[in-house]
C-alpha cells in the first residue's frame, strides 16, 4: 500500500481523484484492512496545514485527539479527553472518530457548538453541516463555530462490554437578538439527539422546555443526568 501525505489541498485533491482512500488516525481501518485486504492507495491529512489548525474557533480534521486542549471550547476538549486511553488518543484524530467512528464521541460536542463542517472533494472544498458529513462520511478538512458563552459535558459510567455510555454535551451560545440559547445533544446507545432552548425564566422553566424536545425523550435516569448536568451550566452562566 503505497500512503500519500499531501500538504496542500491540490495535492489532497490530486490524492482522492487518483482514488486514495483516507486513513485518519489508521486506529479503525487497519483491522478491517488486515482481515479484508489493503488498498492500493491510501492518504492522510496529517502533513495538510489546513486539517491540523487548534483555535478557539476551529478544529483540523487531522488533529489528534490528545492535541484538542483547553484552546477549544471546554465541551470539545473534555469530549476528546475521555475517548478510549491516552494510547487511542495519541494516534486517533477528529475526522477519524466523526466520520468513521461507530460511538462518534466528538459529535455530540461538535452539535451543541452548531459547528459547520469543510469538506475535501476531488473537485473542491465546501462547508456543510454535520448531519450530511456523518451520512455521506465526507473527507472532513476542518470544524468552524461560534464560541459559546458556556458549555460542557458529561459521559456517564459504562459496562464493560455493554452498550456505549451515556453522553451529556451541552453549550450556551448568544443569539444574534442577544438573548442566550442553551443547546443540548445526548449520545444514547449509538444515537445521538440533539435540540435547543431559548434561556427564559428561571433553571426550572428552562428544563421544562428542553423536556418537550427530541433530548426529553430519553429515560428517566438518563433524562435525571441531563437536569443535574443542564443545571450546573445554568449555575455557571448566572455565575459569569
Amino acid at each position: 500500500m503505497q500512503l500519500r501525505l499531501p500538504t496542500s489541498i491540490s495535492e489532497a485533491q490530486q490524492c482522492l481523484a487518483d482514488g486514495a482512500v483516507p486513513i485518519g488516525g489508521a486506529t479503525l481501518v487497519w483491522a478491517a484492512w488486515q482481515r479484508d485486504g489493503f488498498p492500493e492507495q491510501a492518504v492522510s491529512l496529517r502533513n495538510l496545514p489546513e486539517a491540523n489548525v487548534v483555535e478557539p474557533r476551529a478544529l483540523g480534521a487531522a488533529v489528534l485527539l490528545n492535541r484538542v486542549d483547553q484552546s477549544v471550547p471546554e465541551v470539545l476538549h473534555l469530549a476528546a479527553a475521555s475517548v478510549g486511553t491516552g494510547a487511542v488518543r495519541r494516534t486517533a484524530t477528529v475526522g477519524g472518530n466523526l466520520v468513521g467512528s461507530t460511538l462518534r464521541c466528538l459529535l455530540p460536542a461538535a452539535c451543541v457548538l452548531d459547528a459547520r463542517a469543510t469538506v475535501l472533494e476531488p473537485d473542491g472544498v465546501y462547508e456543510t453541516d454535520l448531519a450530511e458529513v456523518v451520512a455521506k462520511r465526507h473527507l472532513l478538512l476542518s470544524l468552524r463555530w461560534s464560541e459559546p458563552v458556556v458549555s460542557g459535558y458529561r459521559k456517564l459510567a459504562g459496562e464493560a462490554g455493554g452498550p456505549p455510555p451515556f453522553v451529556i454535551a451541552s453549550a450556551v451560545h448568544a443569539d444574534d437578538d442577544g438573548r442566550n440559547r442553551l443547546r443540548v445533544a445526548v449520545r444514547d446507545g449509538y444515537e445521538v439527539l440533539s435540540d435547543s432552548t431559548v434561556c427564559e425564566g428561571d433553571t426550572e422553566q428552562v428544563l421544562d422546555a428542553l423536556r418537550r424536545t427530541a433530548v426529553g425523550t430519553v429515560d428517566a435516569s438518563d433524562w435525571e443526568a441531563v437536569r443535574r448536568h443542564v443545571s450546573d451550566l445554568l449555575t455557571r452562566l448566572a455565575d459569569r
